[in-house]
C-alpha cells in the first residue's frame, strides 16, 4: 500500500514532528509512506527535508507560491499520477484544499484528512463553509483528539461515521534523560544556582499559547521563591511583547527567554515543570514530551488537554486566562518537589500506556485497511 502525505510547512512545530514519527512508524510495518512537503519559496525547509530523510522517509517538495495559487494543483496533480499512491493524506489547511483537489483530479482512490486543531479562524464563516465542502470529497478524517473529533463534527458538519480519533504518540523506546545531570548542564549554561526550580514554557510566542497569562502568574509568585526560573523557550510574533512584559514585572533575573532550541529532550529533562497556559490546543505534544521527560504539568483546562493531562495526577489543570489560578497551581507545585516527582513518574506511566507511537501507528493502519478494503 503506497500513501502519499501532504503537508505545508513553514516551520517544525507539533504537526510536522508528529509526521516523522508517524511516517518512519508506518514504513517499518511495511507501507511506502512518502511526503509531499509544500514550502515558500523563501522557507525551502532543507531541515525538515533532511529529517524525513534521515528517518528513511521519501520526501520531495513543492512550491506553494501563495494562499490561493492555482498553479499548484496541475503541479501537485502530476507528482500524484507518478506516485500512483492508494491513499493521499493530507494535513493542515493548505494541504487539505491542494492535496483533495488535486487527488481527486488525478483519480486517487481515498483521500484521509487528519485533523490537528481547532484554530480561532476556522469559526469564521467563509472557512467553515470551505470546509465543510472538502468534507464531502473526503473519504475519512483522523482527528487527533475526541475535542477536534466533536469540533469537525459540530462547525464543519462532518458526518460522525466519518472520523476516527487517533491520538498523537511518541517513541518510547528510549529511557528518559538523568534529570539531575541535565538540569546541572542547564543551570551552569545559564549560570544560575544548583538548587534552581526550573519552570519552563515551551512554545511559539503566539496568542494561542497564552503566554502573557503564564508569564504575570510566574512574576506574581516569583518573590516567594527566590530560586524560582521560568524559561521561555521558542520565539514568535509576541517576543517583544512578552520580554516588555517581563521587564515591567521587574523579575527579569528570574525571567529568562532561550529563543529556539534544537536539545528539546534534554531541556524538558531539566525541567522540574511545564507550565502550558494555552487558550486552545488541538493536542499539545510538548505535553507528551514533558511526560517522557518525567516532567510535572501545568496546563489549561480547555479543548484537549484534559484528554492528555490527567489532573491532579500527571500534572493540575486552571481555567484559560486564569492568573489567579495559575498562580495558585504554580505556588503548589513550586512549595512540594515529592509532588512534583509523583505527577512526573505517573506522567511517564500515562504515557507509555496511553500515547505511545506504537499505538498510533497501529490505528492508523488499521484506518487504511479498513477504508482501501485492505489493498
Amino acid at each position: 500500500m503506497r500513501v502519499v502525505h501532504i503537508i505545508k510547512v513553514v516551520g517544525i512545530a507539533g504537526a510536522e514532528r508528529h509526521l516523522i514519527t508517524l511516517l518512519a512508524g508506518l514504513r517499518e510495518h511495511g507501507i511506502d509512506a512518502r511526503m509531499i512537503v509544500l514550502v515558500e519559496q523563501d522557507k525551502p525547509m532543507p531541515d525538515y527535508v533532511q529529517a524525513l530523510s534521515e528517518r528513511g522517509i521519501p520526501a520531495q517538495t513543492v512550491v506553494i507560491r501563495h494562499h490561493a495559487d492555482v498553479t499548484l494543483l496541475g503541479r501537485l496533480r502530476q507528482e500524484l499520477v507518478t506516485l500512483k499512491p492508494d491513499i493521499v493524506h493530507t494535513h493542515l489547511i493548505h494541504a487539505d484544499l491542494y492535496g483533495t483537489l488535486a487527488a481527486r483530479w488525478a483519480g486517487v482512490p481515498t483521500v484521509i484528512s487528519s485533523r490537528h486543531n481547532d484554530d480561532a479562524f476556522r469559526y469564521r464563516k467563509p472557512v467553515m463553509i470551505f470546509n465543510r465542502l472538502l468534507w464531502r470529497m473526503t473519504d475519512t478524517g483522523l482527528a487527533i483528539s475526541d475535542s477536534i473529533a466533536r469540533f469537525s463534527i459540530k462547525v464543519e458538519r462532518a458526518k460522525p461515521e466519518q472520523i476516527q480519533r487517533v491520538h498523537y504518540g511518541m517513541d518510547i523506546s528510549q529511557p528518559p534523560l538523568d534529570r539531575a545531570t541535565a538540569k546541572q548542564r542547564l543551570t551552569a549554561e545559564l549560570n544560575l544556582p544548583d538548587q534552581s526550580i526550573l519552570v519552563g514554557m515551551v512554545c511559539r510566542l503566539i496568542e494561542q499559547k497564552g503566554v502573557r497569562y503564564g508569564l504575570e502568574a510566574f512574576a506574581a509568585v516569583a518573590r516567594d521563591f527566590p530560586l524560582a526560573h521560568l524559561l521561555i523557550v521558542g520565539d514568535g510574533l509576541q517576543r517583544a511583547e512578552l520580554e516588555a512584559q517581563a521587564k515591567a514585572s521587574g523579575m527579569t533575573t528570574q525571567i529568562h527567554f532561550l529563543g529556539w532550541r534544537k536539545d528539546a529532550q534534554a531541556l524538558m529533562a531539566a525541567l522540574d515543570m511545564l507550565l502550558a497556559p494555552s487558550l486552545w490546543e488541538g493536542f499539545g505534544l510538548v505535553l507528551l514530551e514533558a511526560m517522557a521527560g518525567q516532567t510535572a504539568i501545568i496546563a489549561s483546562n480547555v479543548s484537549a488537554i484534559p484528554e492528555v493531562v490527567s489532573d491532579r495526577e500527571t500534572g493540575l489543570l486552571v481555567p484559560p486566562r486564569d492568573v489567579e489560578g495559575l498562580k495558585a497551581a504554580l505556588a503548589e507545585l513550586l512549595k512540594d518537589g515529592a509532588l512534583r516527582q509523583r505527577m512526573g513518574l505517573m506522567g511517564r506511566d500515562r504515557l507509555e500506556n496511553t500515547f505511545n507511537a506504537a499505538r498510533m501507528v497501529k490505528q492508523t493502519i488499521a484506518l487504511y485497511h479498513t477504508v482501501t478494503d485492505g489493498i
